[in-house]
């Protein structure tokens, strides 16, 4: 099936061939046509599916219809001011700014505007910015909340509420700021919920703000791209960097976007990397808006070509040709595990996902394990071989996995040295 086979205004459809559209993902299938038929939507789909164009493309569909009904009646008197007809919710600057840009991708050649606000900047300029209205509102919940309440933007006649990547924001806390923006929407509008994972909170929370919704689920939460190869790396926690250096060296990686568990650790691994003479960055919330920005456009330039990131800032980064993920730790919530590697192996596209595995989260593989319903492949690296002395601490809840790991390093110990023979 194509994208003209899903009765998507002209437009769209030429856009979407201008740039390089093949055919729809299977979220994009399943969505868009209950999107136009009016409905609520409850969606999961995880980073990397083509969610954004799913909820994108029917609101501007109906918005381009709805300006050629408009030009088909001449007696109807046009207003300068455009009133926000959709807005879309999303817990980071950076899947804000991602969200906008494919927005204005998708919508270029046409009337339809789109304008984005976030925290970190200047006000005023988006005050500025909404003065004649928008089409399309994209926004973070706190800064949206700041301006409603200032009364620089009204949202009486609002009829689409799109909230993207739902349980990361309320991940990061932002439910009583949602809660607080609902009370300001009119209560006759069409509302879309995509999440990475539909799980008993979000079920919850769902109930609050849809109407009927049509559940759409295109993976499940523990499923991983079958384009992305994943390879563990048993290595001593002191050695992790020199590993990861030697394999961006060794095996020639033009960028990779690495998972630091803690903004300290990301800060500390970047200094080590750059003495290694690797050019490599860090991505977190301690940083400056403006100096984020600066960060990711030289990461996407290929100025930079490691990008150390922690799980909260690096969500809604949208980076094409992304080879190469690595996890310095694993994960406490293995979900995340699921989002860190959907950045690479995006739309069939092979990709790498590569986790350094030291003795103190052998405990969070077996949790990560069973949640994936399969096992992860260990191997070592020449030269970089663990310390076998070394010994896990062991409580009652992690003896049996414990075991189970240290049997499985024993057997690729026996391996490994049979290899060398």
């Amino acid at each position: 099936m194509s994208f003209a086979d899903l009765s998507l205004h002209p437009i769209l459809i030429n856009r979407l061939a201008e740039l390089k559209y093949q055919q729809p993902t299977p979220i994009q299938l399943q969505a868009i046509p209950v999107i136009l038929s009016g409905k609520d939507v409850m969606a999961g789909a995880q980073t990397g599916t083509g969610k954004t164009a799913a909820f994108a493309l029917p609101l501007l569909h109906q918005l381009l219809t709805q300006q050629d009904n408009l030009a088909a009646q001449p007696d109807v008197q046009h207003i300068n001011w455009t009133p926000i007809t959709a807005l879309v919710l999303v817990p980071t600057r950076e899947l804000a700014q991602q969200v906008h840009s494919s927005i204005e991708q998708y919508a270029y050649g046409s009337s339809v505007t789109s304008v984005m606000v976030y925290g970190g900047v200047s006000i005023g300029e988006q005050i500025r910015q909404l003065a004649n209205g928008t089409h399309i509102l994209v926004a973070t919940p706190g800064r949206l909340l700041d301006l409603l309440r200032k009364r620089a933007l009204s949202l009486s006649q609002l009829a689409h509420l799109v909230f993207d990547e739902a349980d990361r924001m309320l991940d990061m806390g932002f439910k009583d700021e949602i809660v607080e923006v609902l009370k300001r929407l009119p209560s006759s509008r069409q509302t879309l919920l995509f999440s990475a994972t539909l799980d008993d909170r979000m079920l919850s929370f769902s109930r609050r703000l849809l109407r009927s919704p049509q559940v759409i689920e295109v993976a499940l939460r523990n499923t991983t791209a079958s384009s992305i190869v994943e390879r563990v790396f048993n290595v001593d926690a002191n050695r992790k960097c020199a590993m990861l250096c030697h394999l961006i060296s060794q095996e020639g990686w033009q960028q990779s976007l690495i998972f630091s568990r803690t903004k300290q650790g990301a800060d500390a691994l970047v200094k080590q990397m750059k003495q290694a003479g690797v050019a490599a960055e860090a991505f977190h919330a301690d940083l400056s808006q403006a100096l984020r920005e600066q960060v990711l456009a030289a990461f996407k330039a290929g100025e930079v070509t490691a990008l150390v990131a922690t799980d909260v800032a690096a969500r809604g980064l949208d980076i094409n040709e992304l080879n190469y993920v690595v996890n310095m730790e694993l994960p406490f919530q293995v979900e995340d595990y699921v989002h860190r590697i959907g950045r690479t192996g995006r739309a069939g596209k092979a990709g790498q996902a590569i986790t350094l595995l030291s003795i103190d989260d052998e405990p969070l593989l077996t949790k990560l394990e069973a949640f994936l319903d399969r096992r992860l492949p260990q191997q070592w690296l020449a030269g970089f071989e663990p310390d076998l002395d070394l010994i896990a601490p062991v409580t009652r809840k992690t003896t049996k996995s414990a075991l189970k790991q240290q049997a499985r390093k024993k057997a690729l110990a026996v391996s490994s040295r049979g290899k060398k023979r």
